[in-house]
């Protein structure tokens, strides 16, 4: 009997497993697909805020080694406006990086630490109890869990038998995008995206070297069947139905059609059945926020579903997950929504676009749109206090090194400024690091596994209080 089945293998379901691992929780990862992708699927881009967590993991220079870093100026409905100067992190920057990179550095990294990973295999139902989950396979194997979590994407089979609401709204316009070869001059190109994607923006003709291009444009006519792959000759109608020109497009290295569909999950949790990433909500892929959502579900369902199958965790801990990570999936459904408004052609949301172009010029508008974006300015609600309370920290230097540093195994962390202060009770739980010169402004915090502060002060009473919220009854 595994502790955790988790069906999908994509960037959260292994994020999930890795943040699983850390504390010694027997995983098995389902995957429907018998193999990786296509090492020329799309790019993506990992934005601030997941940078810190792979910092935490110890996987950003894997990462690194593969993407390219680019400014974040310019995300938000790609208005074209610097970034705000003085972002609050030592990763202030995009990466951009092939998914499929993704998705192995993070297969690789879980099953480092012992997580179990089965590709061609497709959950195809589940039966829970008050002891557990029984999933059964495609062909027909039967398999037991305790907790089964639902990391298999938008058409997420776990959410439909689950049965849980989905409401929103079904898509309206479909985007083709892909990666081909272009014959065409490259000044030509430019010329021509130049002029088109000025008046619609859903068009788009992006230079990758060597003669390939990412290609993105409506697929108004194409075949309503959204279930049907695109084809080359798809793309080559669009573009010169758009810009009287294929471009001499050939040698494609994926295509793909993709809706603005905005769905979120009632509940992310069903008993023992738990839903993450783009199982438990889907937007547009305006700002490229949809992986990053997911691996932030990760781990901050990891150390909570970790506490509750090793008995520490408190009885509403594991209630925390939906009560943090849905108001921040509704926030991204809503600035997707705007973002895709601010796309149209139409007049009306063309002059809302302008207005918000020249808002963006103060540095503080742009700041906001940009933590938005990136995640860096989520603050959870954990009650009255400071403004730093709720809020995740940037990585800052101590006299052991980098903070993030000693967040590699997943385990709380108090960093104590006055050298007065315990983790006596739950020293198998968190770690202390009493050290006056921590480049902070307060006494002392608690850091959570994820790296969001729990508590601010320099009273040991005050700070028992909330290492049993959040981590439990002391050990014996």
């Amino acid at each position: 009997m595994f502790d955790v089945i988790i069906a999908g293998c994509g960037p959260t379901g292994a994020m999930l497993a890795a943040e699983l691992r850390l504390h010694d929780v027997r995983v098995l990862v389902l995957e429907k697909e018998t193999g990786p992708a296509s090492s020329f699927v799309r790019i993506v881009s990992l934005h601030i805020r997941s940078l810190e967590l792979m910092a935490m993991r110890g996987l950003l220079d894997r990462l690194l080694e593969r993407g390219r870093q680019r400014p974040v100026g310019g995300i938000f409905a790609a208005i074209p406006t610097p970034a705000p100067t003085g972002l609050d992190s030592a990763y202030a920057y995009l990466l951009g990086i092939p998914q499929p990179i993704v998705n192995r550095i993070l297969e690789d990294h879980a099953t480092e630490l012992g997580a179990q990973v089965r590709h061609g295999c497709a959950v195809t139902g589940f039966e829970q109890d008050d002891e557990g989950v029984t999933v059964e396979l495609a062909d027909g194997e039967r398999l037991r869990s305790r907790y089964l979590v639902g990391c298999d994407g938008a058409r997420s089979t776990v959410r439909k038998l689950l049965g849980v609401g989905f409401p929103g709204e079904p898509s309206r316009n479909d985007t083709l995008m892909g990666e081909m070869e272009l014959g065409a001059p490259p000044e030509e190109i430019a010329a021509q995206v130049a002029e088109i994607s000025a008046a619609d923006r859903r068009f788009n003709v992006r230079p990758f070297g060597d003669g390939v291009y990412s290609v993105a444009l409506p697929a108004a006519g194409v075949s309503e069947d959204r279930t049907e792959p695109p084809t080359l000759e798809d793309f080559t109608e669009q573009l010169r139905a758009l810009a009287g020109t294929d471009f001499g497009a050939h040698s494609p290295r994926w295509l793909t059609r993709f809706g603005d569909a905005t769905r979120l999950v009632e509940n992310y949790r069903v008993g023992r059945v738990l839903l993450a990433g783009d199982a438990a909500h889907i937007h547009p892929p305006a700002g490229g926020q949809g992986l990053n959502l997911g691996v932030q579900d990760a781990v901050n369902l990891g150390w909570k579903l970790a506490g509750q199958l090793r008995g520490w965790a408190p009885e509403t801990l594991l209630d925390t997950y939906q009560g943090e990570r849905h108001p921040v999936a509704a926030d991204v459904l809503e600035n997707t929504r705007a973002q895709v408004q601010l796309a149209s052609t139409d007049p009306g949301p063309q002059a809302v676009r302008r207005l918000l172009a020249e808002l963006m010029n103060f540095d503080e508008v742009n700041r906001s749109l940009i933590e938005k974006i990136t995640a860096t300015g989520i603050r959870y609600d954990f009650g009255e206090g400071p403004d730093l309370l709720g809020r995740r920290l940037r990585d800052i230097d101590l006299k052991q090194g980098r903070l993030y540093d000693r967040l590699r195994l997943g385990r709380g962390l108090i960093i104590d400024r006055t050298e007065r202060l315990t983790a006596d009770g739950w020293s198998d739980r968190v770690d202390l690091i009493a050290d006056p010169t921590a480049a902070l402004d307060i006494p002392a915090l608690l850091l959570r596994p994820d790296g969001y502060i729990a508590w601010i002060g320099e009273d040991q009473q005050d700070l028992n209080n909330h290492l049993a919220r959040w981590f439990g009854k002391p050990a014996n």
